[in-house]
C-alpha cells in the first residue's frame, strides 16, 4: 500500500456543535454572534484526517460513528475552512455531499483548547505538505542551489603565524645560546713567557702543572730581560739551576 492509500488521523475531539449560518451580507467576515448558538442544529464527534496532501473534517455521530457531513480541505487557510471575527471557537467549514453539492455550515468547540488544537492540526498538516513539494523539487533539480566555492581567487593569499602555533602546542620558546665550554679552568701563563703558533688544546691542570719542569727548557733559551720575576727559571747552567734566586722563597 503507497503511502497516498493510508489515512492517517491527525486529531479527535469528542464535542462539536453545527450551526446554520445566515449568508454573508458583505466581505466583512463571519461573525459568531449572528448565529443563535443556543440552538445548534447538531452535535457530535469532530475527526481531522489526512490522505495523501489532502485533510478532511469529518463530523461523525458520538456513538454509532456515522458521517453526518465531510469537509475536504486542499489549502489552510483557504475557503474550505475560516474563522470568524469574533471567537477563536467557531469556524465556518465547506461541506460537500459526493454529488457536487456544497452547503457552508458553523462549527463551534464547548472548550477553547479544543479549538487550538483543531486549528494547530490543519497547519501541521499543510505545512508539510509544502516541505515535501520543495523536497521533490529539489531532488528533480539538484543543481540548482547555490554551490559553495572554497578556491582562492586571483591575488588572495594566506597567512599562517607559525610561531603562534607553537606557542599554543605548547613548544619552548628558542632561549639564547649558551656559551661553549673550554674544559678545565687554567691559569694564565706567567709574565714574559714567550707562546708558540703551535700550541695544542691545553691540558687539565694538576699538581705539578703550576710550576714547569725546570730541567725541560734548552741551554740555548735566550735570557729574559732583568725586569722579568720570572727570569731565573729561564737559566738553564746547573750551578745557578741549583742555586734558588734571593727573589723566592725556597721549598
Amino acid at each position: 500500500m503507497a503511502d497516498s492509500d493510508y489515512e492517517s488521523v491527525l486529531c479527535v475531539k469528542p464535542e462539536v456543535h453545527v450551526y446554520r449560518i445566515p449568508p454573508r451580507a458583505s466581505n466583512r467576515g463571519y461573525r459568531a454572534a449572528e448565529w443563535q448558538l443556543d440552538q445548534p442544529s447538531w452535535s457530535g464527534r469532530l475527526r481531522v484526517t489526512a490522505l495523501g496532501n489532502k485533510a478532511f473534517i469529518k463530523l461523525e455521530d458520538k456513538n454509532s460513528g456515522e458521517l453526518f457531513a465531510q469537509a475536504p480541505v486542499e489549502q489552510f487557510p483557504g475557503i474550505a475552512v475560516e474563522s470568524v471575527t469574533d471567537s477563536s471557537r467557531y469556524f465556518v467549514i465547506c461541506v460537500e455531499d459526493g454529488n457536487g453539492r456544497r452547503a457552508f455550515i458553523g462549527v463551534g468547540f464547548a472548550d477553547r483548547g479544543d479549538a487550538f488544537d483543531f486549528n494547530v492540526a490543519l497547519q501541521d498538516h499543510f505545512k508539510w505538505v509544502k516541505q515535501q513539494s520543495e523536497f521533490a523539487k529539489q531532488a528533480q533539480n539538484p543543481d540548482t542551489g547555490p554551490k559553495l566555492d572554497l578556491g582562492f581567487k586571483e591575488g588572495q593569499t594566506i597567512k599562517i603565524n607559525i610561531a603562534n602555533m607553537k606557542k599554543r602546542d605548547g613548544a619552548p620558546a628558542a632561549g639564547k645560546p649558551r656559551p661553549l665550554s673550554t674544559g678545565a679552568n687554567l691559569l694564565p701563563p706567567p709574565p714574559g713567557t714567550k707562546t708558540t703558533s703551535h700550541q695544542s688544546t691545553p691540558q687539565p691542570a694538576s699538581a705539578s702543572g703550576l710550576l714547569f719542569d725546570i730541567g725541560s727548557f734548552s741551554s740555548s733559551a735566550e735570557p729574559a730581560a732583568s725586569t722579568d720575576a720570572w727570569g731565573d727559571f729561564t737559566k738553564a747552567s746547573g750551578s745557578a739551576a741549583s742555586q734558588p734566586s734571593s727573589e723566592w722563597v725556597q721549598f
